[in-house]
């Protein structure tokens, strides 16, 4: 496997993974780390597992074997109380929103502060339009999502998952969807929230203009082998990989501007 190295502390440790759907193997003994802080993406082409991992990584799924640990937590663990403080610890942005449709904005990011939360309805509420504010929908709190657009219910969905204050955010193909400016405007906000709250993110994509221009690590999940084939820097990888399944992912990378 193919990798770049970095020796920044790991937030995320997944140890000897192998995931299947019965008797069909999606990947075996994977293993990588995510570090503190940083945008990581999990890329490879269509059915490769990039969704099923997320799954396994967010507790959806249990795996065949290995380990998910969060701070040394693992997240396959029996313990009530301690797998609810892992829980805790991420928010998650799916592909759809899965955005409530019968309640208001406000109502949506209420509900995990309602579920994980001894605040007071004032104190969710205030939260809440925080929440909102941050992701640029201040003034949305009573619409509905069916009255917002594409970009609009992605900003909202974000919203929602940062609601308990997560360490660490996961993305399933945020841009999905979107038009270019929107899809830009999402990466931007991507890249805010890391820098300024201090946010692991974690995303799943396969959209190469969002990989080359905001992540800092990647691995690449091949269907082939069912197994990681490379790992390090996109930019590093889109111009040195020898693995002619990654060069052929970066390939369309000729009509995309590279931001050095």
């Amino acid at each position: 496997m193919e990798s770049t190295k970095n020796t920044t502390r790991s937030i995320i440790e997944v140890r000897n993974l192998s995931m299947a759907y019965d008797n069909f193997v999606v990947m075996e003994d994977i293993s990588f780390d995510v570090k503190r802080h940083e945008i990581f993406f999990v890329v490879g082409g269509s059915g490769c597992g990039k969704t099923t991992l997320l799954k396994h990584m967010i507790g959806l799924l249990k795996p065949i074997q290995g380990d998910i640990l969060f701070d040394g937590l693992s997240i396959l663990s029996p313990n009530t109380d301690e797998k609810k403080r892992i829980l805790k610890k991420f928010g998650v942005l799916f592909q759809a929103g899965a955005l409530w449709t019968s309640m208001t904005l406000l109502e949506n990011i209420a509900l995990p502060l309602e579920q994980y939360s001894n605040l007071t309805p004032n104190e969710i509420n205030e939260i809440a339009s925080v929440k909102l504010s941050l992701v640029g929908l201040r003034g949305f709190e009573d619409f509905y999502p069916a009255q917002l657009s594409g970009g609009m219910r992605k900003r909202a969905g974000l919203a929602r998952a940062m609601a308990l204050d997560p360490e660490i955010l996961f993305f399933d193909e945020p841009s999905s969807g979107l038009d270019p400016v929107n899809a830009k405007r999402l990466d931007d906000l991507i890249v805010l929230l890391r820098d300024s709250l201090k946010t692991t993110v974690v995303v799943v994509s396969h959209d190469l203009t969002s990989i080359m221009n905001i992540a800092d690590r990647i691995i690449y999940l091949d269907a082939n082998t069912k197994s990681i084939s490379a790992e390090g820097s996109p930019k590093v990888l889109a111009e040195q990989s020898q693995d002619p399944n990654v060069r052929d992912f970066f390939s369309p990378r000729e009509s995309i501007k590279l931001i050095n």
